[in-house]
């Protein structure tokens, strides 16, 4: 097959079919919803798999990302973070609950307030997110009734609660940080109910932790990167390289040095760098060798003492942070073996 001038990044059609039906089968067994993440690939093509698997619907980050998919049809949408809306915020989110249903995030009485006066009558929800450990938003789980009653007093329906056990991206932190999630949500349930409310909707979950979520609580599950993988699930052991099925197709350009240099620098693969990764990156089917030096344009690749591919060959590499790598392309090119077909990026860069 013909293929695109590298770097570009390509997606293994079968392994994505095979992580895909997996999961909505392992959550589907537990008796959980699976509301997968779309900011990860923000691809209609692929969040479409995703319904046809099983999940109840979508989870997105912005409001521009809610318009994208409901424009293609996409009827269950949650936009999972802590929303201050605009008058003009507000009537995008309008326009999207005509033609979905609409769920937003809140974690403080003054935003609810405001939501529940811009947002009244339009049909749109709220989940009230509480802090599981991750300390980035969300109110006390203890004070989640409190906010629940409040969002409900301006006029803002509240189905229940969520929340995002992100201190799962270290090595000893999936199972404790799936513990935390718990202890959170189990917390912010009772207050509710002592407040006079019953969720129906207990939301968390992340791909490092998904293998530890605790499904008897949970009533739906977020995760996003387990669609693709990258090498940091790769790195912290919950994805194996054989399940990966995104990847950077690369041009070796020189051996200076001694050394693989590609043409897929930072502006292909992201510049992200957990504390716990071992390199910029890693190649797929060269499971020692590490991205040590990653520039804009360039990789720098030690090989740990494996012979080099030869100049003009080309390697695949696996991005850190999968995520950022995806929204810094137009196009994702599906590979089912017989030919390569673009598919579109169509939320990329809708930040608002």
């Amino acid at each position: 097959m013909t293929e695109p001038a590298t770097p570009y990044l390509r997606v293994d059609v079968a392994r994505l079919h095979r992580t895909i039906t997996g999961t909505a089968a392992r959550a589907a067994g537990a008796g959980v919803s699976l509301r997968p993440h779309v900011k990860t690939h923000k691809c209609v093509e692929i969040a479409r798999l995703q319904l046809d698997a099983g999940a109840i619907g979508i989870t997105v980050a912005t409001v521009g990302e809610a318009e994208v998919f409901a424009r293609h049809g996409f009827d269950d949408v949650f936009v999972a973070y802590p929303l201050w809306l605009t008058d003009e915020a507000a009537a995008r989110l309008r326009e999207v609950a005509q033609h979905a249903r609409l769920a937003i995030g809140v974690d403080s009485t003054e935003a609810a307030a405001r939501a529940g006066s811009l947002l009244e009558g339009s049909g749109v929800e709220a989940l009230v997110e509480v802090d599981c450990g991750r300390h980035r938003s969300g109110v006390r789980p203890s004070d989640a009734g409190a906010l629940a009653v409040a969002a409900e007093e301006a006029g803002l329906p509240v189905r229940g609660v969520f929340t995002f056990p992100g201190h799962s991206y270290a090595p000893d932190a999936l199972a404790s940080s799936a513990e935390d999630e718990s202890r959170a949500l189990t917390a912010a349930v009772a207050s509710l109910r002592e407040s006079g409310l019953e969720p129906d909707v207990v939301s968390g979950g992340s791909t490092p932790s998904l293998a530890h979520s605790d499904t008897a609580l949970l009533t739906e599950l977020r995760p996003g990167v387990y669609v693709f993988g990258d090498a940091q699930q790769w790195e912290l052991g919950t994805m194996a390289p054989s399940d990966i099925a995104l990847t950077c197709r690369a041009t070796v350009v020189s051996h200076a040095g001694g050394r693989l240099v590609l043409d897929s620098g930072s502006k292909a693969l992201g510049a992200d760098r957990a504390p716990y990764a071992t390199g910029g990156g890693r190649l797929l089917d060269h499971p020692d060798a590490r991205i040590v030096l990653l520039s804009e344009h360039h990789a720098v690749v030690d090989l740990g003492g494996a012979p080099l591919p030869p100049i003009g060959s080309r390697v695949d590499v696996v991005p850190n942070h999968v995520c950022n790598a995806v929204n810094l392309t137009d196009t994702l090119w599906a590979d089912d073996g017989d030919a390569l077909v673009p598919w579109s990026v169509s939320a990329r860069g809708r930040n608002t």
